[in-house]
């Protein structure tokens, strides 16, 4: 059995490189949303109103179920949050 290294878990995991990104940059987003959640003392109920999704939606992106969430639905959570989403775009590494 050969060792492999990848550059990150979702290239681990992931079929093909465009799902790791995507992955990778739904996950990027929902530690931001989480911490951003977090650092303001929202709770769960609180966070839902401001988002404008249920509590169960917000439980689910504190556990950080990645699967459940579109890269749509996590930019218009962080803009009703306050926050603001930057992109670069670059060569692959």
């Amino acid at each position: 059995m050969a060792d492999e290294t990848f550059d990150s878990v979702w290239d681990a995991i992931e079929d093909t490189p465009q799902e790791a990104e995507n992955m990778r940059l739904r996950s990027r987003l929902m530690i931001d949303l989480t911490e951003r959640i977090t650092s303001q003392g929202w709770t769960q109920v609180a966070a839902a109103e401001r988002l404008g999704v249920t509590q169960p939606r917000v439980s689910d992106l504190m556990r950080g179920k990645v699967h459940l969430f579109s890269l749509d639905a996590l930019v218009n959570m962080i803009t009703a949050a306050g926050m603001h989403v930057e992109m670069s775009v670059g060569p692959a590494a």
